[in-house]
């Protein structure tokens, strides 16, 4: 077994420590939490999603996405509507507001997801990318 500050979840806490401080600064200057941009980040790549898919997409629950979502709807980002496949269950979707706020976040997140890759260089960031997808695809 490796020693504690060397095993894998040490690991990804203190990576996670490193990485997310500059997203959080970026969240919060436009008023979000960590939460809320994962369901904007999923919707600005595939808009309009059944809350069930939504909450798989971004690892949040079901109970607690539905306060994330209430909070998003408060704010004007997105709006839930009837699911036109499925009656039963509801759709989120961007709002204007919301489409809009991705071209405000995403030059500054895309500027720190480029600042980390210059830390460990090019080829190293994308083999810790395949790495952990790998990981995270087979567990």
């Amino acid at each position: 077994m490796n020693e504690f500050n060397n095993s894998l979840p040490m690991m990804l806490y203190r990576a996670l420590d490193v990485v997310m401080p500059e997203f959080r600064r970026i969240f919060l200057e436009h008023g979000l939490t960590e939460q809320q941009w994962r369901v904007l980040r999923v919707l600005w790549e595939d808009d309009e999603q059944p809350l069930l898919v939504l909450a798989a997409k971004t690892l949040i629950s079901s109970p607690s996405l539905v306060g994330v979502v209430d909070r998003l709807e408060r704010d004007g980002l997105v709006k839930r509507q009837k699911n036109q496949q499925d009656r039963r269950s509801v759709c989120v979707t961007l709002t204007p507001q919301g489409a809009k706020l991705e071209d405000e976040v995403s030059a500054k997140a895309e500027a720190a997801y480029q600042a980390l890759e210059k830390r460990v260089g090019r080829k190293e960031w994308q083999q810790l990318m395949t790495s952990l997808e790998k990981l995270a695809v087979n567990g």
